[in-house]
């Protein structure tokens, strides 16, 4: 297949496949059941939220699972992809999964049943144990998750079979990756810089990157796009740049690569991003969206701000930084100028009193009611320097002056604590909707930041440490 020719390549099942006569906004769920008859796949929820529509896709970085409702064809360039109907072998052998969820009655009605075995097969291919986490994403609708999770640990020991591996080495070799095919109507920049002139030059257009928010204007908005520039090739987009005392991290970085390249330098963010949506949504969720869209309730705002992160922003050949909280102007609202996109944001490469925390109804897969990263400075006893950035409690993720303020100077103590957060009263009135009311939001961000103090003590405060 070469490179330049028109179409999206990529392998399905193993089979090369290349797609010429569909619109760039096409989801890989209705393209796989209403063209190609792989019903396993299910249609359900549509946004991301229930797992039963996950597939495989494996690239040169591994295999993942990954959201068919959620992927436009074009994301598919020079890559593979496995519905359930691909787990089995060449002799329709079951995968150790699907053998594993039978011995262990881990279905009933069977409509969850195929997301669920597509993701327990990434997790055996990955030798991932950690099976609550991987299945965070797949909805259960009436079989419980004892007897499937069981059934991810009875098959841990299988071997991997040997057609799992063969999409890794195939497909580099068969099909073009990033930006070599095309789909009508979109762009497919290979470079930042390509991204650069051609956005300056039809700012009107819309950016899709992991697509895990705009797949929803399609889906739930039915909205057309056109025209429309896929990113996925845009490697120098996708890079950790260490420079000194700093990192540099560009736009294109995934969720779950940022929650990776987290764990050591900074742990308490990594842990907030374990509980960012689902590993679905992960594996395609970027950075650079997250702060794009300007969710007031987006998950790494906050965590960003207290670390004092900086954000990059690009139009053409010109470019601009600022500090994080500015970009934020009103509910849905940024500083972002027609044509100008976020580049990168860089965050300091050490920050030991960072701590960052989520309220939600669900402990996984749950939009936040509060989010907060909290970074405070204390030397000789004393507080030095405060940053308090909360989401959930404002039209915008926001910073809290008043209770920074009334940190600042002050003993670090119990007490002072509690001046700050009675100080939070006067810096955020927050709305009363479906997922809180305003007093419980004004309560859990006081509740949070008491948090703090005993969690740099060394005290558990965690609802996963505590126990009766």
């Amino acid at each position: 297949m070469a490179g330049h020719e028109s179409g999206i390549a990529f392998l399905l099942n193993g089979t090369p496949v290349r797609v010429t006569d569909e619109p760039p906004t096409r989801t890989l769920l209705d393209w796989l059941r209403e063209r190609r008859g792989l019903c396993g796949t299910k249609e359900a929820c549509r946004e991301g939220d229930c797992g039963a529509c996950t597939v495989m896709l494996t690239d040169a970085d591994g295999s993942r699972a990954m959201n068919a409702c959620l992927m436009f064809l074009p994301q598919l360039q020079g890559k593979a992809v496995r519905t359930v109907e691909g787990l089995s072998g060449p002799a329709a052998e079951p995968h150790p999964v699907q053998s594993a969820m039978v011995t262990h009655h881990g279905s009933q009605c069977g409509f969850c049943t195929p997301g669920f075995v597509v993701s327990m097969a990434v997790a055996h291919l990955n030798g991932d144990t950690a099976h609550d986490d991987a299945l965070a994403g797949n909805l259960c609708r009436c079989t419980g998750y004892a007897p499937v999770v069981r059934a991810a640990r009875a098959a841990e020991s299988a071997p991997v079979p040997a057609w799992m591996r063969e999409d890794a080495s195939f497909i580099l070799a068969q099909v073009p990756r990033g930006s070599g095919g095309s789909a009508p109507g979109a762009f497919h920049p290979a470079t930042a810089d390509q991204l650069a002139d051609w956005y300056a030059a039809h700012p009107e257009a819309v950016l899709v990157a992991g697509a895990t928010d705009v797949g929803l204007w399609v889906t739930k908005g039915l909205r057309d796009l056109a025209p429309v520039a896929f990113l996925g090739g845009i490697t120098d987009l996708a890079r950790f740049v260490p420079q000194g005392d700093s990192l540099r991290i560009g736009a294109g970085v995934t969720i779950a690569a940022l929650r990776a390249a987290m764990q050591t330098p900074h742990p308490a963010f990594a842990e907030l991003l374990r509980r960012f949506a689902s590993a679905q949504v992960r594996n395609a969720a970027t950075l650079g969206g997250n702060i794009a869209n300007g969710s007031p309730i987006g998950d790494t705002p906050p965590a960003l701000i207290a670390l004092g992160a900086r954000l990059h922003l690009r139009r053409g050949p010109d470019r601009r930084e600022m500090p994080l909280e500015d970009f934020f102007l009103d509910y849905r609202r940024q500083d972002r100028r027609p044509g100008e996109f976020v580049e990168a944001v860089t965050i300091p490469a050490s920050a030991p009193a960072l701590r960052c925390y989520k309220v939600s109804k669900r402990f996984d897969q749950d939009i936040s009611a509060v989010c907060a990263g909290f970074n405070v400075t204390v030397e000789a006893g004393q507080v030095t320097a405060a940053r308090l950035a909360f989401g959930g409690m404002a039209g915008i993720p926001k910073r809290a002056a008043s209770a920074e303020a009334a940190l600042l100077g002050r003993e670090w103590s119990e007490a002072t604590l509690r001046d700050a957060a009675g100080a939070l009263t006067g810096d955020f009135a927050p709305l009363n909707d479906m997922r809180a009311s305003a007093g419980y939001r004004m309560r859990a961000a006081q509740g949070l930041l008491r948090r703090y103090f005993h969690d740099l003590a060394g005290q558990p405060v965690s609802v996963l440490e505590v126990r009766p």
